[in-house]
């Protein structure tokens, strides 16, 4: 199965990849009418190691053996062909997934009351995820590894 993976020597620290999941999951058809003037919320986050001086993203890896999906407590993460998807209508803001994900890959939504995470565009018809698409230095990849 094809996933993100993030090559911290490439990353530029730029939050592209944030700016591209928050538009691509926006349901509209304007970047700029979409995340102007907003707090965004992407589903991938970039983070800072200052001692050694990296960036790197932060996003689902669609564990095979999936912590959060065991212990949600509401049932609503799941897998459908091998991508952990979450049921918003299930969801009942326990925070249990956040918890128990070993990659800080699950947050809350911009309600704070419902989680979300990387869904690899499965969700809006895309075929390759919008943080890989819109990295201007291909440090983000959509491929599959042994």
């Amino acid at each position: 199965m094809k996933r993100v993976y993030v090559n911290e020597k490439w990353c530029l620290g730029c939050h592209l990849c944030e700016y591209n999941c928050a538009f691509a999951n926006s349901g509209r058809s304007n970047m700029a009418m979409a995340l102007k003037g907003v707090t965004i919320h992407p589903r991938i986050q970039v983070e800072e190691d200052p001692v050694r001086d990296i960036h790197f993203a932060v996003n689902c890896r669609h564990c095979e053996d999936a912590l959060c999906v065991k212990s949600c407590i509401a049932g609503a993460l799941s897998k459908k062909d091998g991508v952990v998807v979450i049921d918003r209508d299930k969801c009942v803001g326990c925070h249990t997934c956040v918890l128990v994900c070993p990659y800080g890959a699950i947050m809350p939504d911009e309600s704070g009351l419902v989680m979300q995470k990387c869904e690899l565009c499965t969700k809006n018809g895309r075929d390759i995820p919008a943080c890989v698409d819109g990295c201007p230095n291909e440090a983000i990849v959509f491929e599959e590894r042994g």
